[in-house]
């Protein structure tokens, strides 16, 4: 039953990531001959401290993004989860940025922080007149900020599809007991919630490795100002079809798989997410 998906696998993953694997021991502009080049790629990527700098800021922009989201969308989960139409028609408001392309998105906050025309030129709102996305300091902030404006929504609906599933008898048994609205939030409701939070913080953490259409369009395909915002994907995007180095851009890329197959591993052997069990039984 899984060759299907195994096979639709290794056709459109194994093999085009071996591919990358052998251009990246290769020495091509993305038009010409193709030339062998070895390890040379490999040592100028691994040496080069312009792709630390891009690896430092990936893993930035995922721990903040995991710090600002969780939180938010944890809160949020817990708002939506009882059933009324004033929290459905919320449910449904809050879910729409998440229906909009990175373009789009990355499109309209570049114009709204645009300190000239946005939202800094409303009366009242001067002090937003800042050039949030031309800061060195504030840039990368800002872009977590559109991120987690962005991908909120959907962590906050997992979070409420467990909550939903918790037997309310658990509720209505603490409540017998005398327990308080904190006390079954402590009690009941977080351990509950133990392995959606596991499956919302790995899908947040690796999926960061992933930022780049967003980043590109707001810092106008640049990374700036200045390399503020150059990630590990769009330094990987620059690389390669900008300075039209495609063998390093490779080697980029490969790093960058490696890197979001270590760190997956890591989240799921440290959350124990493989020794998975019903928490529901007997229930």
């Amino acid at each position: 039953m899984a060759a299907p998906a195994l096979l639709l696998f290794t056709l459109f993953g194994l093999v085009p990531l071996g591919g990358v694997v052998v251009l990246s021991l290769t020495s091509w502009d993305g038009l010409g001959a193709i030339g062998w080049a070895g390890f040379g790629n490999w040592g100028g990527v691994l040496t080069d401290g312009a792709t630390w700098q891009a690896l430092w800021l990936t893993v930035k922009v995922m721990v903040i993004s995991w710090l600002v989201q969780t939180p938010v969308a944890l809160a949020l989960g817990l708002f939506q989860a009882p059933r009324g139409r004033t929290r459905a028609f919320l449910a449904v408001l809050w879910f729409l940025p998440l229906l909009l392309s990175a373009v789009a998105i990355g499109l309209t906050w570049q114009a709204l922080l645009d300190p000239s025309f946005g939202i800094g030129a409303t009366p009242g709102l001067h002090w937003l007149a800042e050039p949030l996305l031309g800061s060195p300091d504030l840039a990368l902030y800002t872009v977590i900020a559109v991120i987690a404006w962005q991908f909120v929504p959907f962590h906050a609906l997992l979070y409420q599809s467990g909550i939903r599933q918790i037997p309310v008898s658990l509720y209505e048994a603490a409540a017998i007991d005398g327990a308080g609205p904190v006390t079954r939030l402590l009690r009941i409701t977080l351990p509950q919630l133990k392995y959606t939070f596991v499956t919302s913080s790995t899908l947040m953490l690796v999926g960061s490795l992933t930022y780049f259409d967003l980043i590109f369009v707001l810092s106008g395909g640049t990374g700036g100002p200045g390399t503020a915002t150059r990630v590990l994907p769009l330094a990987m995007y620059i690389t390669g079809f900008q300075s039209h180095d495609m063998g390093r851009a490779s080697a980029i890329a490969t790093l960058l798989v490696v890197f979001g197959l270590g760190l997956s591993l890591f989240t799921t052997r440290l959350s124990g997410f493989t020794r998975m069990e019903s928490q529901q039984e007997g229930l």
